[in-house]
């Protein structure tokens, strides 16, 4: 009788709880093996725009007429000719200075105390013209060869250090003269060389190491300085430009590109780059004639040289746009590669004001947005610090955004176009996260929440870069960035492209941060949100038999049209993850499962689809139902117990092993209810599960277990389910998975002890008895149970499931098979 009693009192049926009194092995080893778990989709596919525009047909903009255009005529007549100041529009005021002249002593000629014209002719050459005269001057020192002459002539002109002056006046097309290396007083083109430079009247030698410029003294000074640029320009510059016009002529291009480099790195030798060259007019004239002959290899050239000399105002815009036009051709890429251009209009996007030099900027993101989309040259801009130049340029759009917002958003769709392109490089992610770009991007959404182009582009950004855990980790970081998304949805609800990434990088950053979840529960309006748009788009089919169920969220503005079914489908797939993953948290799980309105959208789901085309999104139901099931305690879950059985049906009975294996981890919670197990039995569900057991995946093996431990508490089920061989199944589980995985060893206890509790011992044969007796007794030494686990991190885990999920069932177990006289 003493016998009887301890066996009766081992052999209790075993109840799976979710907070049992003991740890599970995953609450210490691991949350990956956690019963409730994140689900993974696939990142939204975004095709690849064929046409190189500056807005695509997709944009908001496309048929805007107030958008700036991407093809346009571009000529010589379009630029301004170098030397003319265009006018501003606005009357300038008179200067209050008035000047005074110098009156000349009585023992000095009257007429040589003023300044003198450059073009008069000097004394001795009457009858020759002012130029032609300085030109003969200068001809005496032509003697040597061009180079050596220039260089002698710069030796003797420049001793040694010294400090020369000059006068400050207007320069030329809207660029002041230097002020220093970093004065306010100078101009971003200026920046772009760093140099002082050189109107087209009076010529600024240099510099003082403060960053002054002083007045000039001596006449003799300014004489020497001409005489060695006109030296320079008549021996080195004066040729090249007269061999450009030649060449022209004969339309050789490649000739004509030879000699734009020749011509380039003789202005660098010599100094006379940027606003530093006196006849830099003449320069220009002749580079923007060349135009006309509509070469890209050519124009990218004149391009690179006009930047150099610092073009301003209109001519730095037709600059830009001439580049703009040059990339719009994949076939052009090559050139980019070859050519330093890029750092030239880096340097712009890096420099210029946005609200004198706006539209300039615009076509140069274009351009970046362009070649980023070259993998090779995406590799070259990443090196060449576009990152940290576009994080420059958002702040600094933003700043100007009160009075240049509309110029500002279309330089923020080229920008951002630009970075979801540097996205696509690993290399990327370390930079983006360096200059803090997932944060600006932030800054921008809010700043321009209405614009959908600035929007999806960001989105994409996001979706991109939100699959690698140290971006999910600096855009968690960012204030409010939950509550943004959410009005961003709330806001565009109708727009799939923008919604479907918002959710996917909503599901990631949940995926594996429970601090995320409750923030994101925890904004306002959140479940609101997110069952708005699921209620949207469960009936974007406009279907008749989709009608709003009772308690379901209601809009106030029209229903969205019928979309892509397809597309619609991937918006609830990422939702439902959401849900999913939200469910995990313990605080939110609960709130969830008593949420109706949920409940009921789910059950529609699976109800309405058909598995053959809608695989992903009803597992990620069955998932989301799963984790629900957790929190059995609210009554609106339990009142839905049997119809989420009934609907599991279709699931277990499917093709897909991710439906079938979602569906059999659902019907292993709701297997608790008494009346889920008379379902299952009843509808033959049983049958299906033994069969499970032959799988060769353990998650498949252990989800079966666990619904047939919970049928095996109902003596009247232990013959059915021996009857269909579940206890043969089960030894053989135990010993072709034990040693592999002890938490389903464990599980596999747990069933076979209720198979054969309560006087069920008859349902093992003598063979199957001392079949599994031999297995118990082997896998109960902790030596040969853990004798095939070499990794010694693995060896942990192992132990600790062994100790916490086998061996306390796997003692009782093999005390119940054990004769009564060797358990005495």
């Amino acid at each position: 009788m003493a016998s009887l009693d301890r066996k009766h009192e081992v052999c209790s049926p075993f109840i799976p709880r979710r907070n049992p009194g003991r740890k599970t092995s995953a609450e210490i080893v691991s949350e990956a093996r956690r019963s409730l778990r994140v689900q993974s989709t696939q990142r939204p596919f975004t095709p690849k725009d064929g046409h190189r525009q500056l807005f695509g047909k997709s944009s908001v903009r496309a048929d805007s007429h107030s958008r700036p255009p991407s093809s346009f005529s571009l000529h010589a007549k379009h630029f301004d000719a170098p030397d003319s100041r265009p006018g501003s529009g606005t009357r300038l005021s008179p200067l209050d200075h008035k000047p005074t002249f110098p009156v000349p002593s009585a023992a000095e000629d009257a007429f040589t105390t003023f300044p003198k014209n450059p073009s008069a002719p000097p004394k001795g050459k009457k009858g020759l013209p002012g130029t032609r005269a300085r030109l003969l001057c200068a001809g005496s020192l032509i003697a040597l060869s061009p180079v050596k002459g220039h260089k002698d002539m710069k030796e003797r002109l420049n001793p040694g250090p010294k400090q020369t002056s000059a006068k400050r006046l207007p320069s030329t097309d809207h660029t002041e003269v230097c002020s220093g290396p970093h004065k306010p007083g100078r101009t971003a083109s200026e920046r772009r060389i760093m140099q002082p430079g050189v109107d087209s009247d009076i010529r600024l030698t240099e510099c003082t190491e403060g960053g002054r410029a002083e007045q000039g003294n001596g006449e003799n000074t300014t004489s020497t300085e001409e005489d060695a640029e006109s030296l320079m320009w008549n021996n080195m510059i004066a040729p090249r430009l007269q061999q450009l016009e030649r060449v022209a002529a004969g339309s050789s291009v490649d000739r004509l590109c030879d000699l734009c480099d020749g011509l380039h790195g003789t202005l660098a030798e010599a100094d006379m780059l940027g606003r530093r060259c006196k006849r830099r007019s003449g320069i220009l004239r002749t580079l923007f004639r060349l135009i006309d002959l509509n070469s890209a290899q050519l124009n990218l050239r004149i391009a690179k040289l006009c930047l150099a000399l610092c073009v301003s105002g209109n001519n730095l815009l037709n600059i830009c746009k001439l580049i703009f036009q040059i990339s719009r051709s994949e076939s052009n890429d090559l050139l980019f590669q070859n050519n330093s251009i890029i750092d030239s209009f880096l340097d712009i996007l890096n420099n210029e004001d946005v609200s004198s030099s706006g539209e300039a900027l615009l076509y140069c993101a274009g351009t970046l947005k362009f070649l980023s989309g070259n993998s090779a040259i995406l590799r070259l801009l990443l090196d060449k610090n576009c990152v940290g130049v576009a994080q420059k340029l958002i702040q600094r759009l933003c700043q100007a955004e009160d009075t240049n917002f509309t110029i500002a958003g279309h330089i923020f769709v080229q920008l951002t176009a630009t970075l979801r392109n540097l996205a696509d490089h690993p290399d990327s992610r370390p930079l983006f996260i360096s200059f803090s770009i997932l944060s600006e991007l932030c800054v921008v959404l809010r700043h321009h929440s209405k614009d959908l182009d600035i929007c999806t582009n960001i989105s994409r950004i996001y979706s991109k870069l939100s699959s690698y855990s140290e971006c999910r980790l600096a855009l968690a970081q960012t204030p409010d960035c939950y509550q943004l998304f959410l009005e961003l949805l709330n806001k565009h609800h109708q727009k799939q492209d923008l919604v479907v990434r918002l959710l996917f990088t909503v599901g990631n950053l949940t995926a594996k941060s429970d601090e995320a979840r409750w923030q994101l529960f925890q904004c306002e309006g959140c479940m609101d949100t997110l069952l708005q748009l699921y209620d949207t788009y469960q009936r974007r089919d406009d279907s008749p038999h989709t009608q709003p169920q009772k308690g379901a969220p209601s809009r106030s503005e029209p229903q969205a049209p019928p979309g892509n079914v397809q597309q619609d489908e991937d918006v609830l797939v990422k939702l439902v993850r959401v849900l999913a993953n939200m469910c995990i948290h313990p605080a939110v799980g609960p709130a969830l499962a008593a949420n109706a309105t949920c409940i009921q959208l789910l059950m529609e789901t699976l109800e309405l689809r058909c598995v053959q085309e809608s695989e992903e999104l009803l597992v990620n139901v069955a998932a989301t139902i799963n984790n629900l099931s957790f929190y059995q305690d609210s009554s609106v879950f339990r009142r839905s117990h049997l119809t989420m059985a009934k609907l599991m049906l279709k699931l277990v009975l499917c093709s897909s092993m991710d439906a079938v294996l979602e569906a059999t981890r659902v019907y292993g919670n709701l297997s608790q209810s008494k009346d889920v197990r008379e379902f299952i039995m009843q509808n033959r569900v049983h049958q299906f599960v033994v069969t499970l057991l032959d799988s060769k995946s353990t998650e498949m093996c252990i989800s079966a277990c666990g619904v047939l431990t919970n049928l095996a508490q109902d003596p009247p089920n232990r013959a059915s389910l021996s009857v269909e061989g579940a206890t043969a199944k089960l030894v053989d589980c135990l010993r072709d998975f034990g040693p592999a995985d002890w938490q389903l060893g464990g599980q596999v206890c747990q069933a076979l002890w209720n198979m054969i509790s309560g006087g069920s011992e008859k349902l093992l044969d003598t063979q199957e008895r001392e079949s599994l007796l031999e297995i118990l007794t082997r896998y109960l030494d902790e030596e040969e149970a853990l004798k095939w686990i070499e990794n010694e991190e693995k060896r942990d885990f192992h132990r600790a499931c062994w100790e916490l999920e086998f061996l306390p069932v796997a003692q009782k177990l093999t005390k119940t098979l054990q004769p009564p006289d060797q358990t005495a």
